[in-house]
């Protein structure tokens, strides 16, 4: 998720729309139009290992570009927060500019601390390998390549490691999918937080020829899919860091 190397990209999705009036109705086609192609229709999780959680709990996922997977756990109901940072690698290569190299073992991931008493982790997997991102996709989602955008699930403990590997198995062997799962169930070593510029992104950037085509189609299909789930205001990480200063 380079921003640099993103830039002719976005030139040309610019000069294509020609203006704002423009950008925000090719908003509006390709939520429409690339919703469904983005979204995964499957079942939940048949078991769930974390069930007896209580108190706040803590889940990393990776699934490409983090601005994506940010926004959509952030309009999750339970959820009090979600996270923008890397995780898979060591503190020293925890910065944006050397995650991009792809050899840092870092992943852009996200840190999502939520209620288990108002959404369990079951259902937050459910989110992520629906509306999230390709779990089929072997280092890349969408134009992200590169093993920093690899699809990977790092568990806090053992009843989510359970819970995710038989949720993976469920799902292969279902064969909802056109390919077989190649999302990494690893644990947490370390997670470390990105740089303040890519929290909340797609919400500070919802016109963002990126974010429109890549990430709002997301946003459309976690609201139609998971309704009950979906809440309209989302839980801004800068938000909260304002409240507690």
């Amino acid at each position: 998720m380079n921003v640099t190397s993103r830039l002719p990209r976005l030139a040309t999705l610019l000069a294509g729309w020609g203006g704002a009036l423009a950008l925000v109705l090719g908003a509006l086609h390709l939520q429409t139009s690339s919703a469904s192609e983005t979204t995964f229709k499957i079942p939940p999780a048949a078991a769930d290992d974390t069930a007896s959680a209580s108190g706040m709990q803590t889940a990393v996922f990776a699934g490409g570009c983090f601005w994506g997977v940010q926004g959509v756990f952030q309009r999750v109901q339970g959820v009090s927060q979600a996270v923008s940072g890397y995780a898979g690698g060591k503190a020293s290569t925890a910065k944006y500019e050397m995650v991009t190299s792809g050899m840092t073992g870092h992943a852009e991931a996200v840190k999502i601390t939520y209620d288990p008493t108002k959404v369990s982790y079951a259902k937050l997997l459910h989110i992520y390998f629906s509306v999230v991102h390709d779990p089929t996709q072997l280092n890349r989602q969408g134009p992200d390549v590169g093993s920093q955008y690899r699809s990977a699930v790092f568990y806090g403990d053992a009843a989510q490691k359970a819970t995710t590997e038989k949720y993976i198995a469920q799902l292969d062997a279902t064969k909802v999918y056109r390919s077989k799962i190649v999302t990494q169930v690893v644990p947490l070593t370390e997670f470390f937080s990105a740089e303040a510029y890519h929290q909340d992104y797609l919400t500070l950037n919802p016109t963002q020829p990126y974010i429109v085509h890549h990430d709002l189609p997301k946003i459309v299909a976690l609201k139609n899919v998971f309704p009950q789930e979906y809440r309209a205001e989302p839980a801004l990480v800068m938000a909260k860091a304002a409240k507690s200063q």
